[in-house]
């Protein structure tokens, strides 16, 4: 019997020194906690092994000091144990440090019971033959038991509140280790009140370690997973089912049956009913996942499918499939794409999905010609100005409606800007006649406009062929560009792109390209058209641009002037021709010719410069008299932001220029312009004396005008003179200055030189 005990004991404590090992090397969270329990129950183990398996009273005590103090140990690493295992259960409290205090009062007094004898001592008794010795417990021993059995009561209680107060999914955690405790308890506890002489519950400690190991650190509460995986699964938004290896659905969560549409169905028909929605399973899952879209239009609904395979030592066990309803989600994209492909207020694409949607129309039918159309309102300001923006709001829906009703499925259309669309429509399709017809009686009524208003659109068609392989921008650029060839355009509503054009838009580019190079090597030069006065004599000239080009020859100003003017490059013209008439008034000064020289001055060149500063520094720049470079405007520089171009006009007086206002009379003049503009010379234009029948009332007119500029106390020069009978009318009415053919053409710097040498050589003579 001795042996046999002690190799089972020597076994248990073997057993736990493995578990204190594994514990301790674990990265768990109850590591160490493990650890430190299982290391204490092998003293009082070992303890027991001495006191059984030896006859020496000095290793019967050894082994049960080992066994008692040992007992402390294990009270302390239970108050350990359960403080961590249980945390959470209770509001975080810590063990009171007076039972600390206790474990260690109570192995200071075991110590000394070899002094007091006051603990235990031994006796001798004799079981089967063997001698064994058995202690006798004395008041130490008493205090020692109710101390611990005293810690022992008080865990056992907080397991039963971990129970009573947790969730029943976590109360296995804590039942086990509480049934563990009790078994021991009643084990040990006989023991004691037995008196038998082998403390056989030494093996349930062996054996409580064990357990302790195993639940704390490897055992996994199926029924807690079981319960929370079951509990997630049926609370997630998608529908969820499970199938067995041979397909048949076994569980579904309340999304599930939701789908199928019962959830009273049973399990066996849930199989049956997916495949009636999404086909057989080998038709909509391909690599775990498909999307499947049930219904159409606005009761259509989207579903993402996703399978996935359970395999269980490499057999299929098992699959799942979630179905997740993204029809919302789709509805969103949609309505993203929709948003961001098409004009807010219209309903048609935007310009960017419009080129997009021509792009992809062309090269899906690349046998096919299509007409680029580009749809103008003229004067669509106006119609807010008038109406104001609600009727402006309702002419567009008009417009944009027009164009759906009265083009194919054939054809993409969209809106460009504020008031221009587009359409890209396959040539057979485009009917000349019957969009004259009606645009000519395109008339929008409403209340605000109660007879109607007829708004006038224009269209520039750009015709493609199937080698096109232009940029649909610049399609549409050129069809905007076929609208500078309507002339009459209450007439014509439909204007096409030809050569003409573009042999225009070539020659545009080429020259603006050119005007750099032509201003550093001086192709780009002033000519001199004299003014005289009164007598004939020559007292200054205008300067006007001429372009000599090395290819081409002289250009007209007409070719390459109104190209400058509208991109903006006539205000580097400009500077140069300033800066030209400057060097010219410079030589003349130091040649003793006293002449001015009128530089003209476009609108542009107030949007890019601070034309009086730039003109000023070349004035002080080649040291010439201000009044020797006349500035010349046009009424249209009046035009816009009047009050500023006034305020410059006159610093320009102020610092001793003279300004002249060109071609009065040519273009929007009026008597209050006259009054207002602080001008020194008005240069009226002979169309007043040109081809009209009423050539007496244009005379008046000149007179008058003449006559005003003198009561105004500024100086008339007369512009477009061709004949001696017009000078001579012109000179009777007062006029003082003249310019034009009748005197001389636009020349040469040189040329202009000569004449002017010349008539004063005649004069001397």
């Amino acid at each position: 019997m001795r042996n046999i005990f002690s190799v089972i004991f020597a076994v248990l404590i073997i057993a736990l020194m493995i578990c204190t090992y594994i514990a301790r090397r674990t990265q768990k969270p109850m590591g160490r906690t493990v650890a430190l329990f299982e290391a204490a129950f092998i003293p009082p183990v070992l303890g027991n092994l001495l006191i059984i398996s030896s006859v020496s009273r000095t290793v019967s005590f050894i082994g049960c000091y080992l066994f008692f103090l040992g007992f402390d140990l294990v009270m302390f690493a239970l108050i350990n144990f359960t403080m961590k295992y249980c945390k959470g259960v209770g509001k975080g409290q810590k063990p009171p440090k007076f039972i600390y205090a206790l474990l260690v009062i109570d192995a200071v007094q075991l110590l000394l019971n070899p002094l007091f004898g006051h603990a235990f001592k031994l006796e001798r008794i004799m079981v089967d033959g063997m001698d064994y010795y058995r202690f006798i417990p004395l008041i130490g021993q008493t205090f020692h038991r109710i101390m611990d059995y005293g810690i022992f009561g008080a865990v056992l209680l907080i397991f039963i509140l971990a129970i009573k107060n947790t969730p029943r999914i976590y109360s296995e955690k804590y039942l086990i280790i509480l049934l563990s405790l009790i078994g021991e308890g009643i084990w040990q506890t006989f023991y004691i009140m037995s008196r038998t002489p082998i403390d056989t519950s030494m093996l349930g400690f062996g054996v409580l370690g064990i357990l302790f190991f195993y639940f704390s650190l490897y055992y996994r509460p199926m029924k807690l997973l079981d319960r929370m995986l079951s509990g997630l699964v049926s609370e997630i938004s998608d529908a969820v089912f499970m199938f067995d290896a041979s397909g048949s659905c076994i569980w579904a969560n309340k999304n599930g049956y939701a789908l199928v549409g019962n959830d009273t169905l049973k399990l066996d028909d849930i199989t049956d009913k997916l495949k009636a929605m999404f086909g057989d399973s080998d038709s909509y899952v391909k690599s775990g996942s498909n999307q499947r879209v049930i219904g159409s239009g606005l009761d259509a609904r989207y579903y993402t499918l996703e399978e996935r395979r359970a395999i269980d030592n490499q057999k299929l066990s098992g699959t799942y499939l979630i179905v997740r309803d993204n029809t919302e989600e789709q509805q969103r994209l949609k309505r993203e794409m929709y948003d961001a492909t098409h004009d807010l207020m219209t309903g048609l694409y935007t310009r960017e999905y419009l080129y997009q949607r021509i792009y992809e129309t062309m090269s899906a039918n690349p046998d096919t010609e299509y007409y680029i159309i580009y749809v103008d309102v003229k004067n669509f300001k106006v119609v807010n100005e008038i109406f104001g923006t609600k009727f402006g709001d309702d002419a567009i829906m008009y417009i944009a409606n027009w164009i759906r009703k009265n083009v194919t499925a054939y054809c993409c259309y969209g809106r460009l800007a504020g008031d221009t669309f587009g359409v890209c429509m396959p040539k057979s399709q485009f009917n000349a006649e019957f969009l004259e017809d009606k645009l000519s009686h395109f008339t929008i009524k409403s209340e605000l406009a109660e007879y109607g208003y007829h708004l006038l659109i224009h269209l520039g068609v750009y015709a493609t062929d199937t080698d096109d392989t232009k940029d649909i921008s610049v399609m549409f650029d050129r069809a905007h560009l076929a609208l500078s060839n309507i002339r009459d355009e209450y007439n014509t509503h439909i204007a096409y792109y030809d050569n003409e054009i573009r042999e225009k838009l070539l020659w545009n580019q080429e020259i603006s390209s050119q005007v750099y190079n032509a201003i550093s090597t001086d192709q780009l030069r002033p000519y001199l058209q004299p003014i005289a006065d009164k007598s004939g004599r020559i007292v200054g000239a205008e300067a006007l641009v001429r372009w000599i080009h090395p290819d081409k020859g002289f250009l007209s100003p007409i070719s390459f002037i109104p190209v400058f003017e509208k991109n903006g490059m006539i205000v580097e013209v400009d500077k140069h021709m300033w800066r030209c008439a400057c060097e010219i008034l410079s030589r003349w000064q130091k040649e003793n010719i006293d002449l001015f020289i009128s530089v003209n001055i476009s609108p542009k060149d107030f949007y890019f410069v601070d034309v009086v500063a730039e003109i000023k520094k070349l004035v002080e720049e080649y040291s010439l008299e201000p009044s020797k470079l006349r500035i010349e405007i046009t009424e249209t520089v009046m035009m816009n932001d009047a009050e500023n171009r006034m305020k410059l006009l006159d610093e320009f007086r102020k610092s001793g220029f003279i300004v002249e206002m060109d071609d009065f009379g040519s273009g929007y003049s009026s008597l209050n312009m006259l009054k207002d503009m602080p001008v020194d010379v008005v240069k009226i234009d002979m169309k007043f004396l040109g081809k009209t029948s009423e050539k007496q009332k244009a005379r008046t007119i000149v007179k008058n005008i003449i006559n005003l500029t003198k009561e105004l106390g500024i100086i008339s020069l007369t512009e477009g003179v061709e004949t001696q009978e017009q000078y001579e009318v012109l000179e009777q009415m007062g006029c003082n200055l003249f310019q034009g053919y009748y005197f001389a053409k636009p020349m040469p710097v040189s040329d202009f030189e000569d004449f002017y040498d010349k008539l004063a050589d005649n004069r001397t003579k």
